[in-house]
């Protein structure tokens, strides 16, 4: 078995000193760099090499740069996808945004761990789980998402937190760890004036 195959498998696996995995990873870096080196008029460019990088993406969605991800492959953007600045996807495994999905900046979302057993961590094994995030999510700013995290639709996640276990749909959550806060209601609907 590969150490691409154990990665898919969330198993242990080599993602430091395994040939292929660093080249692919090499490959991503590289176009990340060009993607952040582009003016920021220059969307077309942007668009084709997103296209290109990323796995799947819908019709409408905007990365700000600067971004940085590890693979590229396994992220899949739903349509109206949006992020600001400073954009990391450790994506060693699949990270999922659904539908109208905005992530404010300095987000993190890290689907890549180190071994906690000493030997195993200084060989360079690793672990990547799969992030999965619902449809009509907000991610507040500077937010870590960490491995096998899933979040639900229409949810809010207060900025400054660390999402450590699944957060349900319908709700505000927000803390380090990231907890549920509250449900989201109606009520919500007046919330700023118009």
């Amino acid at each position: 078995m590969t150490e691409k195959e154990k990665a898919r498998l969330g198993m242990l696996y080599d993602g430091n000193y395994d040939e292929e995995m660093a080249r692919e990873r090499l490959y991503c870096k590289d176009m990340c760099a060009e993607y952040n080196r582009l003016k920021p008029s220059q969307t077309d460019e942007r668009t084709e090499i997103l296209r290109k990088l990323l796995g799947k993406t819908g019709k409408r969605f905007w990365i700000e740069q600067t971004f940085w991800c590890d693979y590229g492959y396994n992220i899949e953007l739903g349509e109206n996808f949006y992020s600001n600045h400073n954009l990391v996807i450790l994506d060693a495994a699949k990270v999922k945004f659904g539908d109208n999905c905005f992530v404010a900046p300095n987000c993190g979302f890290y689907t890549a761990g180190h071994a906690i057993d000493v030997e195993q961590r200084n060989r360079g094994l690793e672990i990547a789980w799969p992030i999965i995030i619902g449809n009509n999510v907000w991610i507040g700013g500077s937010v870590a998402v960490m491995p096998g995290v899933t979040i639900g639709d229409n949810t809010v996640i207060g900025g400054g937190s660390v999402v450590t276990g699944d957060i349900p749909s319908g709700v505000i959550a927000a803390g380090n760890p990231c907890r549920v806060i509250r449900k989201i209601t109606d009520a919500d609907k007046d919330k700023y004036k118009r």
